[in-house]
């Protein structure tokens, strides 16, 4: 038995090592899926990476030396301009202000004292030989000096108030404030301790830098009178999309360009300005420090061709693209694209014409003049949706167009 077993599983063998493997026909034609070249209205436009900033940040700081006896505000709260935020020990500043006062009010009878002592010495001058010229100028000169000694203390008398009215520390502007960085009971200095900061939110900015070649064909389109130039009513108007966010649906306006290009990156700073409303929970979406991308408009609107980058193909660092004829043949064709849209497509920018069909599948199986079997789809985006129908990324499952 073992034997038969053993002749049998020799003949399988010796079979199966002399068949030829079965190959897959040469005449066999891919099949393929194309799409027709997309043809609309496009905005070219070029994408930067910046940063949220406050228009105003403002570092509290004290401007009376003296230790912190009040902190009403809340941290991270919301506060309005001449809000409280801190009050330090006033008692030794009011102490100098009273006798201040005290002193003003003598310098004042002084004073009253020397204009009486000179109106009657000039009433006595008038009386030839009763007075003498020098002594009468004494008493002129008594009641100059006692009114400047008015004039000096009043101007002390200032200073103390304006130390008194220090030691409430406000805020000198609307927004949100920091933490304590000094809480109560510490002593501060007058113009060096930092308290607390407060930022505003609203209206808010975005920075971004932007290269060399960008900035000179967006002055040249304004030189053109194709663009208003930034600053001017409708000019220059930007998009914003946040770190978790895909869409640009923020809009801002270019409100700022530096004055001068940073010769070591080749690139000037840009700001654009957006509005941060309150939210229905009372939050708002914007906060300083934010990262953000930034999409910069570039010229008028124009009409364009347009392809998914499925369609792409790289032969050494150029681009191409597999052409269906009206034979079912692929045709090879180079191309030059240009910005990525919205949707996801990419602008062809010399190439394609309007009629043109692209494989958008199977590229890898065309060769350049071969048949292929194509199949007509509506050209697929690149940003995958999910299709609450079929759960699936319409990015994989293209719908097909209608013939």
């Amino acid at each position: 038995m073992r034997t038969s077993l053993f002749v049998l599983l020799i003949a399988i063998i010796t079979v199966g090592c002399g068949k030829k493997p079965s190959l897959p026909s040469s005449n066999t034609v891919p099949g393929v899926a194309i799409s027709k070249v997309v043809t609309r209205t496009i905005q070219d436009s070029a994408d930067f990476t910046g940063r949220i900033d406050s228009v105003n940040m403002v570092d509290i700081r004290a401007r009376s030396t003296g230790y912190i006896t009040k902190t009403p505000f809340k941290e991270g709260d919301v506060v309005k301009k001449d809000d409280l935020l801190f009050e330090i020990d006033k008692r030794p500043y009011k102490a100098k202000l009273d006798d201040a006062v005290g002193q003003v009010k003598l310098y004042e009878a002084k004073l009253k004292l020397a204009k009486a002592d000179n109106l009657r010495a000039k009433e006595v001058a008038k009386t030839p030989g009763a007075i003498s010229k020098q002594d009468l100028d004494k008493y002129v000169a008594a009641e100059e000096e006692a009114m400047a000694a008015v004039e000096a203390i009043k101007a002390s008398l200032e200073v103390h108030q304006l130390n008194l009215e220090f030691c409430r520390v406000t805020a000198p502007i609307d927004g949100r404030i920091s933490r304590y960085y000094y809480t109560f009971g510490n002593l501060v200095n007058a113009d060096q301790t930092l308290l607390t900061t407060v930022v505003s939110e609203d209206p808010i900015y975005a920075y971004f830098d932007t290269d060399e070649r960008t900035i000179l064909r967006i002055l040249r389109l304004i030189q053109a009178g194709k663009v208003k130039p930034v600053g001017a009513s409708g000019g220059i108007q930007l998009l914003v999309a946040l770190a978790d966010e895909t869409d640009y649906t923020h809009p801002a306006s270019m409100n700022f360009v530096n004055n001068r290009i940073d010769p070591l990156t080749g690139t000037i700073t840009v700001r654009g300005q957006l509005v941060n409303p309150i939210g229905p929970t009372g939050a708002r979406l914007f906060k300083p420090g934010m990262f953000c991308r930034v999409r910069l408009p570039i010229g008028a609107p124009r009409t364009g061709q347009l392809i998914s980058e499925r369609a792409v193909g790289t032969d050494q660092g150029l681009k191409f693209v597999y052409v269906v004829d009206a034979d079912n043949k692929a045709q090879y064709r180079r191309i030059e694209l240009g910005s990525t849209q919205p949707d996801g497509l990419r602008v062809v920018e010399s190439g394609l014409q309007p009629e043109d069909k692209v494989v958008v599948s199977g590229i890898q199986l065309v060769r350049p003049g071969e048949p292929v079997s194509p199949e007509l789809i509506e050209m697929p985006s690149n940003i995958p949706l999910l299709d609450p129908s079929t759960k699936k990324s319409n990015a994989e499952t293209p719908a097909k167009a209608s013939k």
